[in-house]
């Protein structure tokens, strides 16, 4: 679901709503947490995805969306 418009880490829809780190620290996200709870519930225009995602999965995508914005998304 994330990457039909966050493909590595950007955004088609909205330039400045990025997964990138400096885009995710400028909107107040600064923690897989953060990240986490946003996957679940969603935000602004974006929908949650709490019915699709299973116990636990929201935290997984939180930290791997957290680690490649450390990355700066580059693969490896």
């Amino acid at each position: 679901h994330c990457s039909g418009c966050h493909v590595n880490g950007g955004n088609i829809i909205r330039r400045r709503k990025t997964l990138k780190l400096a885009a995710l620290k400028r909107n107040g996200i600064d923690n897989p947490e953060a990240i986490a709870k946003i996957a679940r519930i969603g935000t602004g225009s974006m929908s949650g995805y709490e019915k699709v995602l299973e116990k636990g999965q929201s935290e997984v995508v939180g930290k791997w969306i957290w680690e490649q914005a450390q990355n700066a998304w580059i693969q490896g």
